[in-house]
């Protein structure tokens, strides 16, 4: 079933659709340099809940301004003086939000500068890619400001560079930027111009895959992940066997046998 996205209905986020089937989705709070409040997360939930049966073949996430994110809406948070009720079930939809991401089998390109922190590196651990320029800096500095993370942390950024860091981080608000951050894993391109420019780049090659194979890259890793080895090896043997006998690459399987077709070369 085909959905719409009425990009108008969007007041926090930016939604350009290109022709190629790449969408720009920028947050756009640039005064608060790009904080999430719960109006936020429920604009991601909406759109990455469609996305999938939209038509979208890849997205670039940015932000409005000099960075990228810096987390939690911390001001909106102190107003709102929630109950840990209220709170548990605003980091749901938090994980909702980038769950949806994650698993929901559409490339996810973030173009990374400035402030990558807190909530804001969930964001972007969340995404698919992470393309960084020189100017980007991760941090999580929860610990100083008498928080925890609430939107997936703990899984996410810990599988990027592991829980000895994840918890040097979040301690003493530890930022790393520039090749170490790509070194870590918490990017995985470094650009000297545009991360945007870069994304856009990334997101049209990944947009010319065939949308199932993207699909299953861009959400069965992920399962595969939560899954014991066997569980894991069995799942990836079923979804090769639909992907790989799809109809739609019978052209590119038949162009890789008559020699037709492009081959992997090195870097030159």
């Amino acid at each position: 079933m085909i959905v719409d996205i009425d990009i108008s209905s969007y007041r926090n986020l930016d939604i350009k659709a290109h022709d190629d089937g790449v969408w720009v989705v920028t947050l756009n709070r640039p005064a608060k340099r790009n904080a999430l409040d719960i109006e936020t997360i429920e604009e991601l939930v909406s759109f990455f809940s469609r996305a999938p049966r939209a038509g979208v073949r890849a997205v670039v996430l940015a932000g409005a301004g000099e960075h990228f994110c810096a987390g939690l809406d911390l001001i909106e948070h102190h107003d709102q003086d929630r109950s840990p009720a209220d709170f548990m079930h605003v980091c749901l939809r938090w994980h909702e939000a980038f769950n949806k991401m994650e698993y929901g089998g559409v490339p996810v390109i973030a173009a990374l500068q400035g402030a990558v922190v807190g909530g804001g590196l969930e964001l972007a651990s969340a995404a698919h890619i992470r393309v960084m320029d020189q100017t980007a800096y991760f941090a999580l500095p929860e610990g100083q400001r008498g928080l925890f993370t609430g939107g997936g942390a703990t899984i996410r950024v810990t599988d990027l560079v592991g829980k000895a860091r994840m918890i040097d981080m979040m301690l003493t608000g530890r930022v790393y930027q520039g090749k170490e951050a790509v070194d870590l894993g918490l990017a995985q391109y470094i650009v000297e111009g545009s991360s945007f420019d870069t994304a856009m780049e990334l997101a049209r090659k990944t947009a010319q895959n065939l949308p199932l194979s993207n699909f299953a890259i861009c959400s069965a890793v992920s399962h595969m992940q939560n899954m014991s080895a066997m569980d894991a090896a069995y799942a990836e043997a079923v979804v090769a066997g639909v992907v790989n006998t799809q109809p739609d690459a019978r052209a590119r399987l038949a162009a890789f046998a008559d020699k037709s077709g492009a081959r992997v070369r090195p870097n030159s």
